[in-house]
């Protein structure tokens, strides 16, 4: 009789405890919450540790991921075997796969299909070139890779593989970097956002062909059908889910909470459209994008989803995902000379490519050459959509271990130049202070009948009260009005998916600050103000601002300038305890 080979007997989910005589790492639900515990622990200190040198966090979590696998903390067996075993690996990649889809459901509804369709001559010719040349450049490095370490693939789909990571810009990513260096309002920044957004739809188009190509095993017909059905997918929902969103969203009115019912028939329907790609022969994850982009951004239903469901995603399931990648990355599988002069070749394909191609469009429009060089950098941003887009082409073989290794170090290393190659070569002039404004004093030069300018900053809701106190105090008893306040709610720049909806606004309104809309009764910071200032002759004009901590005194002082404002009233970095004690709110605030 044969002999059958060893299995490795299936997990079962719970433990009896210590005390019963069970191991909870020999169990799937403890294992899980300690590998969940270790990945958060291990990314958030590295998230602190560069944040000095202004990195976005999912740099971090790539490091993370590496470190936590074979190439580093991994090179001890007893650890690899004890923590993340092999039969434990399919419970965390369905759990990372489950917080990457929902994560990509808010990379959807981040992109505003509206701010597509306007998208400029200038930017659109931006984007295709930042595609074109890196994926021109891709194929020709698939096949000097097809001749060195990649033989015996499947070459048509790999070949389309290198030429979408060549070629991907991180939108999501590339947002942040620009908030933060404080460049979206500037002509740079909006160019560099609105090719971004265009190179990361057709990346994903691109990536769908791929993926159809790497499925098909024998026959080409396979791929044809995997794509024809992939579009109907998407015209039948381009078709249905605005429609059924808009109906959701009318019957949900402003400053209510969402009806619960509607938030889980949204993420009911993220997880059949997953399902339904999957099926397909897509991945899942395009499944829950598409629903993303195609839900309507306007109204207060889109921001309650992402409210709902963006703390959980970003903080805890997608850097799972970035472990899961970091398994399969052995930097130890790039061996020899040869191997990393082509780690070396793909890096400087894929920096050529974008760079090249970005700057030569730039200056054919006639824009200055560090401009130019500045949009290039930007568009070289890769990050979570490029390991994506790698680790796809892993699972569908048509990735081996070194090839893959290779291109998650050039993804980390390009994200991770970005911001400080971009900040050495463009610096955006800012606009010459006006000498009369800056030695004003406050009971001197204009009109006496011109209103009294003022300035309020705050962080939040509990600032409001004293402020509208202070403002009913200065504003007189006199029968006009003597007081002209603009109320700037500061707020943190953060890696969260609201926080990119928020540098939406700020990017249309062409401020770093946006007016807030008097029409949304959602927002009761608005509907405060609106208040008071019908019952008070002082005119408010609330405002946000949006920027990381470290910077939000130039957001205040800008903010001044611009409105001529003779005073500004920051917030105290203590608040009053019911005890009567000072405690102090956040020491960054001081």
């Amino acid at each position: 009789m044969a002999s059958t080979p060893d299995c490795a007997p299936l997990m079962k989910a719970t433990s009896h405890g210590v005390f019963q005589g069970d191991s909870p790492l020999h169990y799937a639900l403890p294992l899980v919450i300690l590998q969940m515990c270790l990945v958060l622990i291990l990314t958030r200190v590295l998230a602190y540790l560069l944040k000095p040198l202004r990195q976005p966090r999912v740099v971090a979590e790539i490091v993370g991921g590496v470190l936590l696998g074979p190439s580093a903390l991994g090179r001890n067996k007893a650890y690899l075997h004890t923590v993340f075993p092999p039969r434990s690996l399919t419970v965390l990649d369905t759990l990372a796969n489950i917080g990457l889809l929902f994560f990509l459901f808010l990379v959807g509804l981040e992109l505003d299909l509206n701010s597509l369709r306007r998208t400029g001559k200038k930017a659109l010719s931006i984007a295709m070139a930042g595609i074109s040349l890196p994926f021109i450049l891709g194929i020709g490095v698939s096949f000097i890779l097809i001749g060195t370490i990649s033989g015996g693939v499947d070459e048509g789909p790999f070949i389309v593989f290198m030429g979408v990571a060549m070629s991907i810009t991180a939108f999501p990513v590339l947002a942040r970097i620009l908030a933060e260096l404080k460049l979206l309002t500037t002509d740079v920044g909006k160019m560099a956002m609105s090719a971004a957004a265009v190179n990361d739809v057709v990346a994903w188009i691109l990536l769908a062909l791929a993926v159809a190509l790497s499925g098909t095993g024998r026959s080409p017909l396979v791929a044809l059908w995997v794509f024809l059905c992939a579009s109907g997918f998407v015209l039948l929902c381009s078709f249905l889910v605005p429609r059924v969103f808009n109906w959701m969203s009318q019957r949900c009115p402003n400053g209510e909470p969402v009806d619960e019912l509607y938030v889980c028939v949204t993420l009911g329907g993220v997880l059949a459209a997953s399902f339904v790609t999957d099926t397909i022969g897509i991945h899942a994850l395009f499944g829950a994008f598409v629903v993303g982009v195609l839900i309507p951004k306007e109204g207060p239903f889109g921001g309650a989803l992402v409210e709902k469901v963006e703390d959980l995603v970003s903080g805890l399931f997608l850097p799972l995902y970035f472990v899961s990648s970091g398994l399969k990355t052995n930097v130890a599988s790039i061996k020899g000379a040869r191997s990393w002069g082509l780690l070396l070749l793909v890096i400087f394909t894929a920096c050529f490519g974008k760079i090249a191609g970005s700057v030569g469009v730039c200056l054919l429009w006639k824009m200055p050459f560090m401009e130019a060089l500045a949009i290039g950098l930007l568009m070289n941003t890769k990050g979570l959509v490029e390991i994506i887009v790698l680790n796809i082409g892993k699972d569908r073989g048509v990735l081996n271990d070194e090839t893959f290794a290779i291109l998650v170090l050039m993804a980390l290393l390009t994200t991770f130049i970005t911001t400080p190659l971009v900040v050495a070569v463009y610096k955006p002039a800012k606009t010459p202070s006006n000498s009369e404004y800056k030695h004003r004093t406050l009971d001197g030069r204009g009109s006496s009948t011109s209103p009294f300018r003022m300035l309020f900053c705050f962080h939040s809701v509990r600032n409001i009260p004293t402020m509208i106190n202070l403002i009913e105090v200065l504003r007189g008893t006199g029968k006009r009005e003597v007081l002209l306040v603009h109320a700037m709610h500061l707020m943190e720049l953060s890696e969260r998916s609201s926080a990119i909806l928020m540098v939406h606004k700020a990017r249309k309104n062409g401020l770093p600050f946006w007016k807030k809309d008097t029409n949304s009764g959602s927002d009761q910071i608005v509907v405060a103000f609106e208040a008071f200032q019908q019952l008070s002759r002082v005119a408010i004009w609330p405002t946000t601002a949006i920027s990381a901590v470290s910077s939000m005194h130039e957001d205040i002082c800008s903010g001044a300038e611009s409105n001529r404002a003779a005073m500004i009233i920051l917030p105290f970095h203590k608040h009053l305890r019911l005890d009567g004690q000072l405690e102090t709110t956040r020491a960054e605030y001081r």
